[in-house]
């Protein structure tokens, strides 16, 4: 995987083998940021990136400037890469092991930007659950936005915050917002 901007840019990271994830490629990344890049102001925003794994989005945000990076992982491995990456790279990333949704319906937390990148194989409810405990619980900031990442095989477009959808060849990046347009 690749960081492809900020003061990091083009700075490649090998994750471990044994950690069971599927990083966000480096052309949905990219295309993602410039998305971002539009609507944000990365110093000025507050991220939470859920089912975060190698740390790929975490470390992009952190390269690019933001203030407050917190990743989310249920899995050991994946927390201690993260945490021992961003030591390496002097990066403000904080880290908690924990279930994403047991964390969700805990956290006091608020964020601008929340990604999620659960596993493709959760069925349509476990992706919706998690776009209805953010916006029930208001996890996300006024003018903030969820994004989850999914298979082009799941349709997230029921959800009433739903607000765009944008198709990377396999992978679709569903956008939710507050106030999702009628």
């Amino acid at each position: 995987m690749r960081i492809i901007s900020g003061k990091l840019k083009s700075r490649r990271i090998s994750a471990p083998k044994n950690l069971p994830v599927r990083p966000t490629t480096d052309m949905a990344k990219e295309s993602l940021f410039n998305i971002l890049n539009n609507t944000f102001y990365f110093d000025a925003i507050d991220v939470i990136d859920l089912f975060s794994g190698t740390g790929n989005i975490s470390y992009e945000f952190a390269s690019r400037g933001t203030k407050s990076i917190y990743a989310i992982d249920a899995h050991f491995g994946c927390i201690k890469f993260i945490n021992e990456t961003a030591k390496k790279l002097d990066l403000n990333i904080n880290t908690f092991k924990s279930d994403v949704y047991k964390f969700l319906d805990k956290t006091p937390l608020k964020a601008d930007v929340i990604f999620a990148d659960p596993p493709y194989d959760f069925n349509e409810e476990q992706f919706l659950k998690i776009a209805d405990v953010v916006f029930e619980r208001e996890i996300i900031n006024e003018g903030g936005v969820l994004i989850i990442e999914h298979s082009k095989h799941t349709d997230l477009t029921k959800h009433s915050h739903h607000s765009y959808d944008k198709r990377y060849g396999g992978n679709v990046f569903s956008f939710f917002e507050i106030e999702a347009p009628e």
